[in-house]
């Protein structure tokens, strides 16, 4: 079979130094600023703002974007360099609360004007204000044709009414790139507007308390007559349905690389401990079990990995992935599905105690099958194309 020229060069390597030194400094990050004291950010459901600007300072929140918004320009490779490493501070919550930029952004960058970058782009890279994507809806879940806020046009200024639940970095998020309704029911009838904190009329509920994620906050939103200038929308009216199709992308590649990377942490979790664990007077690797157990779970990893991988080397030659993106998700969301439980089996007792590493991935786990389009709309999406 022949390959167009594009595939050929999304064949290539996929890390070189330039992504190595990426990696090493996001781990220093994380090594310095966040694994001493992300134990004690879990238990107390947060971490401190001033890591977001400790982040931005140090390049991490910018990882990927234009440098005429502050950030440091690269391939997709230095952003998924990047989120593995941010991954090695065993907080899926901590991630998810820091990265909330990362699915708030992109419609900015690549919809907006000169001037909300500078506003609203800007400010979020350097790690002074806090951006939150606002999508979801209380009665809507992943169904997002028919979400429900409305945006009534009165002059300059939109009036919005509505809410939006399960928001990462809801509580205190400076702004939130939002979701409503400015036209006719469906698809077609949908705009992207950014709404500040301090809005009158906005408001948000006390931290939502989650199975897992815990170090992120979460949050609803409640928008009661907000007027939001028109010039906070985002790209053309009604046309904002694109743009969170395009958004989606994005994150769903995020999310596969958070369940392999959960389900790598767990494995290499259960390896140490098996080698340490005497049971009927050997060690638990001495089970012949235990190690196909082992063998098991390390191909699903290594093979979750590299197809998110390829896909993500497919999305930077600008080869059309939802299909895919949706495969990966899927696919990397069911392996850290297994990964952790059987991680956590191995450990016996310890692995449902707090202060075990493999206990709390278990937990984190379980919402990325959920997130950016639960498994059964992806399912949708890849029969639709297929």
């Amino acid at each position: 079979m022949t390959m167009e020229f594009s595939e050929k060069a999304a064949c290539q390597q996929y890390f070189t130094k330039a992504h190595d030194m990426v990696r090493r400094s996001v781990k220093e990050f994380i090594d310095k600023e966040v694994k001493p004291f992300v134990d004690e950010w879990e238990e107390a459901g947060g971490f401190p703002k001033e890591i977001y600007k400790k982040a931005g300072d140090v390049g991490v929140l910018g990882i990927g974007y234009p440098e005429d918004c502050g950030g440091t320009p690269g391939d997709i490779f230095f952003t998924v360099a990047a989120s593995e490493e941010l991954m090695r501070s065993g907080s899926g919550g901590f991630v998810a609360g820091l990265g909330s930029l990362n699915i708030a952004l992109p419609p900015i960058v690549c919809r907006g004007t000169d001037a909300q970058k500078e506003k609203f782009v800007k400010p979020v890279i350097a790690g002074d204000r806090i951006a939150a994507l606002a999508i979801t809806e209380p009665g809507g879940g992943s169904d997002v044709s028919n979400l429900a806020t409305t945006a009534v046009r009165a002059g300059d200024h939109y009036i919005v009414n509505g809410s939006k639940t399960f928001i990462t970095s809801g509580t205190r998020a400076d702004q939130v790139t939002c979701a409503v309704r400015t036209g006719d029911p469906g698809a077609h009838g949908i705009s992207m507007l950014v709404i500040e904190s301090g809005t009158p009329g906005y408001s948000v509920s006390t931290p939502l308390k989650k199975t897992g994620w815990w170090a992120s906050d979460t949050a609803e939103i409640y928008f009661d007559d907000c007027r939001v200038p028109v010039a906070n929308r985002i790209g053309e009216e009604n046309q904002g349905f694109y743009a969170i199709m395009e958004n989606f992308q994005g994150e769903r590649l995020s999310l596969a690389i958070m369940a392999y990377m959960t389900a790598q942490m767990a494995l290499e979790a259960a390896q140490g401990y098996v080698k340490a664990r005497q049971t009927f007077g050997k060690p638990l690797i001495g089970f012949q079990v235990t190690r196909h157990k082992l063998v098991d779970m390390a191909t699903l990893v290594e093979v979750a990995r590299e197809f998110t991988w390829r896909v993500a080397a497919r999305i930077d030659a600008g080869i059309d992935q939802i299909k895919a993106v949706s495969m990966a998700k899927n696919f990397a969301c069911s392996v850290s599905d297994r990964v952790t439980y059987d991680a956590v089996q191995l450990f016996g007792g310890y692995g449902y105690m707090r202060g075990h590493l493999v206990e709390r991935l278990y937990r984190d786990n379980r919402i990325l099958s959920i997130g950016g389009g639960t498994t059964e709309v992806m399912k949708e999406i890849i029969s639709k194309l297929m």
